[in-house]
């Protein structure tokens, strides 16, 4: 708190301590100074601020060598006067200004003193230039005080440069700013009035070469000198010439210089005329200096730098944009450069900034600026291939950012670009380059769909949709962020360019070469999105929004090309069984197989080896294509429904497609119609269109030679659809059938895919409810068996019929079907209301679902005995599919299976070990189907073979590897395994053939079988269990037991098994294993199989 607050009483206090001072220049007078100073108030000490201040600056100006100590001392001491007071004599701001700067080094003079010393000196600097009132600091920047101005610049500019303290050199930056007027501070924005900021630009523009070189050099400067100083010396950089080189302040510069009065001439000589001529010059070298400190800062590691730097940009952009038209290369290209940067305020700021030049239409004013960016854009263009072959993925990434970002900013002026040729071929040619596929990958062909789905699941339409589009692999770039910002510079084309224009040409690319076909159609995909504004980033809207009759007729001639038989036919695979060699001998431009190619170079003619390379080409051609059909569907929302019917069938032909690339990227499509037409579902969409879709698929079906890709789209819709369909589709399956029953021999494989959707979608729309009958049947059946057995007497009637029904079941297994069994049957005296027999049920006319089933069913009888394996797996696949369509209706497949038996027994013992894999699977479902019907049967033909063959395959299997797994025989030996138990139970088998199965499979249970074969075997036993428990434990006790058997009486004979007593062999803990779950199984009651 202040002791003395008038100017007598502080004066009184002050006045022994400046004597003192004066008379002897020590750190303990200038300490005892600085105490008296503290007890004296604000108002006191400016009333007698030029009386202390004389001790402290005579003890500056001491002539002879200076004591450092007390230098700094002094220093320290007249900062805190000047930090209390306002210097409000502009001769005494001058004075102090001459005074500390003769305490700063010399650029090339005595030796520097200390560190501490000089930043005393800056900071009283500071204090002096921040104390000094507006007519104080008026009164210096006179072109009087020009020297004096010079030499403190450059004192500072030395001290910035050349120290390699920190803190000096934050200070001299600090002091540099303030001593040319922009520091914040009351006293100078009173200073920024329009003829004052004329007048200082005159007068900076004489440091100006000094001050920019040294910044740029302190900007270049080693890293280590931290983040605050490259930061400080931006901000002097560009305010400086911001100040010096504004547009407002130039266009008022005479064109002749003035000419000084006498007394001034040598004045005058030191002030530049900042006419057109220097202008001119100033720009071209500052225009250096740019380059430099963009090319820098812009990688600099520190964020807050990169911030700078846009300011440093839009303060010019903003203030020079006329004068430093030169530069404006490397400040767009800066700024454009940080849109993407990883921080994302730099971000946030570089995005203000883009979008206030946009706002303030800098570049649809000013047309020098527009040329500019047109010859960046050309220049980076041109360089584009080079620089995405040569840099990693972060120099592609900011590389392609620039080129966003010149787009952007250029706007609605984009078409000056595209109206020139030579811009247009070199951006298009460089599109087409950058975005070349890495199409060598195998997988792409290897990957098929085999079979096909029982139905079309809605909730898979939200899945499709949301990773429905493959990613891409390119050539010159690996990841996605790099392929988004390509996608964003073809959308903005499309939004503000000449969509008529940028569709012909690339339309152009597209039929040109086969080399640009994919690339061009990527980028005629992005036009379309672009110009409709489907996510497209830009800065400014378009001057004029393009109308829906514009944009659905690019899509319509963009749809047309992409739909066109030889841009839509392209070979992506080599499959044998679908090309004849009848199909193969007709002289076509493509592969027969495709239908109405005329175009050569699309298609290789069959004579030319087709490489993997063409093959992954092709697929992903035709995954674009439909990627762009569903960006198309997206645009135009509903008015899409008019196209539809040029593309909904070309679509669901792709959706049937066996390449898997294919047929889901198709499907992803078909989802995207769905939203975009207002369709709730894949399914709802073929319904409610399947009025042309069955027309077409009829009328191609007439013409299979040439429109082979009918069966396709009628697999699709009836994977996607649901029951209702089948009656639209009804005709055309008998078309099919019948196509089949006439072309056999060259066309079955492609029926039989059709057969098998349909049979699939059958067993998907009528499997659950027949199989829910069929367990309210069993549940029926076994509360009338257990009700029987309740029964204390059973009548004369019931034994006779019991006999006469199991004769005629013997005779129908037997295969003897002769009308003396049906007389019999009639000759049966019927008890009181009696259930409908089985020849009743017969008379009933099959459902419209088993029907086809049952259609489809009799060709699969006559194809079983193809001579092409492909066909006969095929087949195998659909007969199992239609014995579960017509499980409910078992007076018609009953007959069918004994119709189909001979053939699947051949094929179960004499036929290649894959189709003999898909046999025993249809057998499985068969005798889950139709019971003991096929027990004789299997028994006698079937049976004999497969236990032969496991005992034969045993050995082998014993002292294989472990590459062995991987065999068919291993699976062949596993699925037999797997199944054969089951099939034990369901037959419900005799002794003797259970005895078979057990002898078969016991040498499996050896620990030298590999692993999944002793659980299958296993398996067999589990289910010998549940049919015969008892004959089971026996043989197994009789190879292993671990019990010995004491009888509960002295007079019974004790009990001895073979397997008593023996050692442990390969077998011993698989078969302890299974009495101990039998032991289970019997102590928890568990239910046996019932009694035939």
């Amino acid at each position: 708190m202040a002791v003395f607050d008038t100017p007598r009483e502080a004066f009184g206090a002050l006045r022994p301590a400046c004597v003192q001072l004066t008379k002897a220049q020590t750190v303990e007078n200038v300490a005892r100074l600085e105490a008296r100073l503290a007890a004296v108030g604000a108002g006191a000490l400016q009333e007698l601020q030029e009386y202390v201040l004389f001790p402290l600056r005579f003890a500056l100006k001491v002539p002879g060598p200076r004591r450092e100590r007390v230098v700094q001392r002094v220093l320290q001491c007249l900062g805190a006067v000047l930090l209390n007071t306002r210097v409000r004599s502009p001769r005494l701001l001058q004075e102090l200004l001459s005074e500390l700067c003769s305490c700063l080094p010399a650029p090339h003079g005595a030796p520097a003193p200390a560190e501490e010393l000089q930043l005393d000196a800056v900071r009283a600097m500071l204090a002096l230039l921040h104390s000094a009132q507006r007519d104080a600091i008026a009164a210096l920047y006179q072109p009087s005080c020009l020297p004096l101005l010079g030499f403190a610049v450059s004192l500072l500019l030395g001290l910035a440069e050349r120290e390699r303290a920190k803190q000096i050199k934050l200070a001299a930056l600090e002091c540099l700013q303030v001593l040319t007027l922009q520091c914040e501070c009351q006293e100078h924005r009173c200073l920024r009035e329009e003829e004052e900021q004329q007048r200082y630009g005159d007068l900076f523009a004489s440091f100006l070469p000094g001050v920019s070189i040294v910044l740029s050099r302190i900007i270049a400067g080693d890293v280590k000198q931290g983040h605050r100083i490259t930061v400080s010396a931006i901000r002097l950089f560009y305010h400086i010439v911001g100040l010096v080189m504004a547009d407002e302040q130039l266009a008022r510069v005479p064109k002749q210089k003035e000419k000084p009065s006498v007394e001034q001439s040598r004045i005058a000589e030191l002030i530049v005329h900042r006419g057109p001529e220097w202008s001119k010059s100033t720009s071209e070298k500052l225009s250096l200096l740019l380059h430099k400190i963009v090319e820098l800062s812009s990688i600099h590691s520190h964020w807050r730098v990169r911030l700078e730097l846009v300011e440093l940009v839009h303060h010019l952009l903003s203030n020079c944009r006329l004068s430093l038209v030169d530069s404006f290369t490397h400040l767009l290209k800066a700024l454009v450069g940080l849109v993407n940067d990883e921080n994302s305020e730099v971000q946030s700021r570089c995005n203000e900034v883009l979008q206030g030049i946009a706002e303030q239409q800098l570049v649809a004013q000013n047309r020098a600026l527009a040329d500019v960016l047109s010859e960046n854009l050309h220049s980076l263009a041109t360089a584009l291939p080079r620089l995405m072959n040569s840099q990693d993925d972060t120099g592609k990434f900011s590389t392609l950012s620039l080129l966003l970002g010149y787009l952007k900013l250029l706007g609605p002026k984009i078409n000056i670009v595209l109206n020139s040729v030579s811009h247009l071929q070199r951006l298009s040619k460089a599109l087409m380059q950058v975005l070349e596929l890495d199409v060598t990958d195998v997988k792409i062909v290897e990957d098929r769909r085999w079979g096909c789905v029982g139905g079309y699941d809605p909730s898979m339409q939200h899945g499709v949709q949301k990773g429905r589009w493959q990613r891409k692999y390119f050539r010159f770039f690996t990841e996605e962020k790099i392929f988004q910002l390509l996608q964003q510079v073809c959308r903005v084309l499309g939004y503000y360019g000449n969509l008529y224009l940028l569709v012909d040409h690339f339309m152009g690319l597209y039929s040109e070469s086969a080399a640009y076909r994919k690339q061009a159609a990527m980028v005629l995909n992005e036009l379309i999105a672009g110009a409709a504004g489907v996510g497209v980033d830009v800065l400014q809207e378009r001057e004029v929004s393009l109308s829906m009759d514009d944009l659905k007729g690019s899509i319509t001639s963009i749809l047309e090309e992409y739909t066109d038989q030889a841009n839509w036919y392209l070979v992506t695979s080599i499959d044998t069984e679908e090309i004849s060699h009848e199909q193969l001998s007709v002289p076509r431009s493509g592969l027969a197989a495709l239908p109405g190619a005329a175009c050569s170079k699309v298609l290789p003619s069959p004579g030319r080896h087709i490489t993997t390379h063409t093959m992954n080409s092709n697929v992903w051609q035709l995954c674009i294509q439909l990627e762009g059909v569903g960006c198309f569907a997206t645009v135009l929302g509903r008015e899409f429904r008019l196209l539809l019917l040029s593309a909904l069938y070309p679509v669901l032909e792709k959706a049937g497609d066996k390449t898997l690339l294919i047929s889901e990227t198709a499907q992803g499509t078909l989802v995207d119609i769905c939203e975009a037409c207002g369709y709730d579902s894949v399914q709802s969409l073929i319904n409610q269109n399947s009025d042309y879709l069955v027309n077409g698929i009829s009328l191609n079906l007439r013409q299979l030679a040439h429109q082979p890709h009918a069966a396709q789209v009628l697999s699709t819709m009836l994977r996607h659809s649901d029951a209702s369909l089948l009656p639209l589709v009804e005709d055309v399956i008998q078309d099919v059938l019948s196509a089949l029953d006439q072309s056999y021999n060259n066309q079955a494989s492609t029926f039989l895919g059709v057969l098998h959707s349909l049979t699939a979608a059958l067993v998907q729309w009528f499997g659950p409810s027949c199989s829910k009958e069929h367990q309210q049947r069993q549940a029926a059946e076994g509360q009338s068996r257990t009700l029987s057995h309740m029964q204390q007497e059973i009548t004369s009637q019931e034994v006779e019929r019991f006999f006469l029904d199991y004769v005629k079941q013997k005779q129908i297994a037997e295969g003897n079907l002769s009308d003396s069994g049906d007389e019999e049957a009639d000759e049966v005296p019927l008890l009181a209301k009696p259930e409908p027999s089985n020849s009743d049920a017969g008379e009933t006319p099959l459902p419209s679902h088993a029907q086809l089933a049952k259609d489809v069913m009799e060709r699969c009888i006559h194809l079983l005995s193809d001579r092409n394996l492909r066909v006969r797996l095929k087949v195998l696949d659909v007969l199992e599919l239609c014995v579960t369509v017509l499980h409910p209706h078992g007076n018609h497949l009953l007959p069918m299976a004994h119709r189909v038996w001979p053939a699947l027994v051949t094929r179960l013992i004499s036929d290649d070990p894959l189709a003999v894999l898909r046999a025993f699977k249809v057998l499985c479902t068969l005798a889950r189907k139709c019971g003991d019907f096929l027990r004789q049967r299997f028994s006698k033909d079937v049976l004999p073979k497969l236990t032969s063959s496991l005992l034969s395959q045993a050995a082998a299997s014993a002292r294989a590897g472990p590459v062995y797994n991987h065999t068919l025989a291993f699976k062949l030996q596993l699925a037999v395994l797997q199944g054969l138990g089951s099939l034990c139970e369901k037959l419900d088998m005799g002794e003797s053939d259970l005895n078979k199965v057990a002898d078969a499979c016991l040498v499996y249970l050896s620990a030298k079988q590999p692993m999944q074969l002793q659980e299958a075997a296993q398996s067999v036993f589990h289910h010998l269990m549940r049919v015969d428990p008892d004959s089971t434990w026996l043989f197994l006790s009789e190879l292993c037991c671990p019990h010995p058997y004491e009888p509960p009486h002295p007079s019974l004979q004790p009990v001895k098994l073979r397997g008593m007593g023996k050692q442990r062999n390969e077998f011993t803990d698989n078969i302890l294993l299974l009495l101990e779950e039998l032991q289970q199984q019997e102590s928890t009651g568990a239910p046996r199989a019932p009694p035939p």
